[in-house]
This record gives structure tokens, C-alpha cells and sequence, in this order.
């Protein structure tokens, strides 16, 4: 899993509340049997028209938000299947971070065991950012995990976040949940995997 550590690149406007996994990552991209090219899949019907080309008003094909890092997003973000899909697709077309007042419980689980940051902010604050980032020329973000600040780069705005420290930490050193308890356990299950191979001869 890739660290967060400082991460800089333009953020894209994605105000609509209740957006849930099937819009994120639509059903027929659930039929493959490893994760590959699922970064297609994301908001595939918004993306992409019936024919296959890109729909130019759709804002993560626009020019100034094409490549965005980060999502400002609307309420309750990511509800519905608990599909982790949609966080492997998203993760896939480099969206680092998510910006918004709610996330839906699993998603927001999923997105930090695959190295997506989510930032919960009031409301407040999320529709200034909102109205930011839809200027091309404004929407330059750099996040810092350690110091849990997001910067506005074209006027310096700082705006602190809250974190769990737990998922602080794994976000910042790149671990996923095996990874995590493999960092901080490792001496003890090679202890417990050595008693068992003792006591238990016959089962080796």
C-alpha cells in the first residue's frame, strides 16, 4: 500500500450527496477475477456515454481536473454495497484523498485499508473548499498527513484535520491491516507458530 505521507495535485468538485458504490464502480466491472483495470470503472455511466468516448462535461474529464489527487465530495459519500470495488478503482485512478462532512461507514473502513485518505470536515468548511476547487485555477491541494493540515496552494488557507491515530499511522507508514499486525506482531506469531509445530509434531 502506498504511504500518505505529503501529497500535492488539484482537487475536483463532486458535490452530490448519497452517492453510493454502484454509481462509484457499476456492477459489470464485479466479474473479474483480480482487481486489474478497475480505474476504468470509476463512475463509469458519468464518464463514459453509450458509445464509449468520454462525456467532455463530466468534470474528471475536463481540462484542469483531469488527473485529480483528491475529491471534494457531498454527504454520505460511498453509502450503499459495501463493494470494495469502488475503493480499488478510485485508488487506481490516483485519487489519494476524499474531502467531505460524511462518508458511509464500510467505505469509509475500506478506503483506509487501501490507503485512501478521508478527511471529515463541517459543512462549513467543505462548501468553501467546494467552491474553491471548482475554479481550474484554484483547485491545487497539498494534504499533509503527519501535521493533518490541508493547504490551499494558490493562497496558502490551512484548514486542521482530525484523525484516528491508529489509521494516522497506517495511512502514513503504507500498511494495510495484514501488514499492520505483521509490523507489530511478527516476533510473537513466529513464537506461537514454533510452540504449535512442537506440541504438535504429527500435524506438520
Amino acid at each position: 500500500m502506498q504511504p500518505f505521507i505529503r501529497v500535492t495535485g488539484p482537487a475536483a468538485p463532486f458535490p452530490q450527496p448519497n452517492v453510493d458504490t454502484d454509481v462509484i464502480m457499476p456492477k459489470q466491472f464485479l466479474k473479474g477475477v483480480d482487481r486489474k483495470g478497475l480505474d476504468r470503472g470509476v463512475f463509469f455511466d458519468l464518464r463514459f456515454g453509450a458509445d464509449g468516448q468520454t462525456r467532455p462535461d463530466f468534470i474528471l474529464n475536463r481540462p484542469g481536473w483531469e488527473g485529480a489527487r483528491f475529491l471534494v465530495v457531498g454527504p454520505n459519500f460511498g453509502c450503499g454495497s459495501s463493494r470494495e470495488h469502488a475503493v480499488w478503482g478510485l485508488a487506481q485512478l490516483g485519487i489519494r484523498a476524499l474531502i467531505g462532512t460524511s462518508f458511509a461507514g464500510i467505505f469509509n473502513d475500506n478506503c483506509h485499508r487501501n490507503g485512501i485518505l478521508t478527511v471529515t470536515l463541517p459543512a462549513t468548511l467543505v462548501e468553501d473548499l467546494m467552491a474553491r476547487v471548482r475554479r481550474p485555477d484554484a483547485n491545487g491541494l497539498t494534504i499533509d498527513l503527519p501535521e493533518q493540515a490541508i493547504t490551499v496552494d494558490t493562497d496558502g488557507l490551512t484548514i486542521p484535520f482530525a484523525i484516528d491515530a491508529v489509521r494516522k499511522d497506517a495511512l502514513v507508514q503504507g500498511l494495510d491491516g495484514v501488514s499492520a499486525t505483521l509490523a507489530r506482531h511478527a516476533a510473537a506469531i513466529r513464537a506461537f507458530e514454533g510452540g504449535h509445530r512442537q506440541a504438535n509434531p504429527w500435524f506438520f
